[in-house]
């Protein structure tokens, strides 16, 4: 028989099937739906809830994912594009597993506050940032990430941070996969001023 401890009120049942609903919690994600955030510790004291980072709760039971450290780390900075090595592993054209989640930042915008050494955050602006991702739903948490042909791009636009051996695996393996066309990469590269280092590897792999 369970512990009268253990009951849950009509609130916490209402709060753990938002958790299932919205994937990732937040304390936010209470208030907005008019609910007190002490229920919150009330449920991690149950064993109804798993803290999955700062400010970050789901339900019990499952292994944490690739995709659920991006999803935490999306909504932890909303605004925020998920790119270069980041991108390139959800898309499965790197090997690689990145120590760090890479974040793109909008122009002068203030970078996240409070940022932990497992992020990296790099610069962009105008259509460099607001061309070629789309939002992917992982664990129900909406999250943008660039495409193949942008993140490619972005790879050699970045070549200095992540090195040029990987944008042109990138490049090869983006072609080989047929994730993109050479005109789509193309393009991309003209949105992001790297037509000139580009050219002699996309016409030695296209």
């Amino acid at each position: 028989m369970s512990k009268e401890s253990d009951k849950l009120s009509p609130n916490e049942v209402a709060i753990l099937d938002l958790a299932a609903t919205l994937g990732i919690l937040r304390p936010r994600d209470l208030r907005t739906h008019g609910h007190s955030v002490a229920y919150i510790q009330r449920l991690l004291a149950k064993g109804r809830l798993a803290k999955l980072g700062r400010g970050q709760y789901a339900l019990p039971g499952r292994e944490p994912t690739e995709d659920d450290t991006l999803a935490v780390t999306a909504k932890r900075y909303p605004g925020t594009v998920v790119c270069l090595l980041s991108a390139l592993r959800f898309h499965e054209l790197t090997t690689q597993s990145p120590r760090s989640i890479w974040l793109a930042v909008e122009g002068s915008k203030l970078a996240p506050s409070d940022t932990p050494a497992a992020v990296q955050v790099v610069r962009m602006t105008g259509p460099s940032f607001k061309s070629g991702f789309a939002t992917h739903l992982l664990g129900q948490v909406p999250v943008r990430i660039f495409d193949p042909a942008k993140t490619v791009a972005d790879c050699f636009k970045f070549r200095s941070r992540i090195g040029l051996d990987v944008a042109v695996e990138a490049l090869r393996d983006c072609l080989a996969q047929r994730r993109a066309t050479p005109a789509q990469i193309w393009s991309y590269a003209g949105i992001c001023r790297v037509k000139t280092i580009m050219r002699p590897y996309l016409e030695a792999l296209a």
